[in-house]
């Protein structure tokens, strides 16, 4: 396997799309085959590429378990501020694109950067440029809700008393959890620590948002409620935003764009409309079975 002659081409790709006047912060994500399923990374900026305001630049980055094939190629391009979502079958390798970009998993080969750091090189700066929700919430137990909130901005600042109780006030009331800074995560519903979470993800102030299945295992109220939170925190924070998702119906009211993973591979970028009517045999496999109705008949 020659890494150089398979990147060749890559890096200088840019999408036809991006134009002179788009805004600077595209997270551009260009894959090539390879034995591992390789990915590479890459910011778009003003038409050209290079370094800029909240994207992720890189190179080529590899990672597999085991012998498995992961990712096999994978291209595409998530704008600056934009809402993206991508959706596949259980272990198509969504998550695991998910979890590279934010460097909870360490390439096998190659780098990502994201906004001029390397995120294998430099973890904990490459981090405060992204926020995490996490599917299970990922709340530590033994710390109160303020705690949770404020974890991360305690490991990388240090604020006064009242710069933190301000701070605090602000995070929470952005996500609908005013005055239950001093409840434990035990005291807390499914849909409470869901936005707990997407608390202390936005706490650090950062430029993209990473969502890893924010409304499983909610009920449909409670579902549209952190759609909702998902929507109006693209518009208050102006951060681009990722989210991995099974939920068609969430997707739909929440993505400007929708990328499926089929295989370790997007097979269809484009609008949720247009994701409705792809004849893809995989796509049209999801969506007629997530509106089947009844399997049973009344007697």
């Amino acid at each position: 396997f020659n890494l150089e002659r398979e990147i060749k081409g890559t890096i200088d790709y840019i999408d036809t799309k991006l134009k002179i006047d788009d805004p600077v912060g595209a997270i551009a994500v260009h894959g090539v085959n390879g034995a591992w399923g390789i990915v590479a990374l890459g910011l778009f900026a003003n038409g050209k590429y290079g370094a800029g305001l909240n994207g992720v630049d890189g190179n080529v980055t590899g990672f597999f378990y085991g012998d498995k094939e992961v990712v096999k190629s994978v291209d595409l391009q998530v704008y600056k501020n934009s809402i993206t979502a991508l959706i596949g079958p259980s272990g198509c390798g969504k998550t695991t694109l998910l979890r590279c970009i934010s460097g909870l998993i360490k390439p096998s080969q190659g780098s990502v950067v994201v906004d001029g750091v390397n995120v294998q090189d430099e973890p904990e700066d490459a981090r405060m440029k992204m926020g995490m929700v996490f599917q299970s919430a990922a709340l530590f137990d033994y710390l109160t809700v303020g705690q949770n909130v404020l974890f991360g901005v305690r490991r990388h600042h240090k604020l006064s008393a009242k710069e933190e109780a301000d701070l605090l006030t602000d995070t929470l009331s952005r996500v609908n959890l005013t005055g239950n800074e001093n409840l434990l995560p035990a005291e807390l519903s499914g849909g409470m620590k869901k936005r707990v979470g997407m608390a202390r993800a936005i706490a650090l102030n950062p430029k993209v948002l990473l969502y890893d299945e924010p409304t499983t295992g909610l009920d449909p109220i409670t579902t549209y409620q952190i759609d909702e939170l998902v929507a109006s925190l693209r518009e208050t924070l102006g951060a681009t935003s990722i989210l991995v998702s099974h939920d068609l119906i969430s997707v739909q009211r929440t993505a400007d764009r929708v990328a499926f993973l089929d295989k370790g591979e997007i097979v269809f970028v484009g609008t949720p409309e247009d994701f409705l009517k792809s004849d893809h045999p995989a796509i049209r496999e999801v969506v007629e079975k997530s509106q089947a109705r009844s399997l049973t008949k009344i007697k």
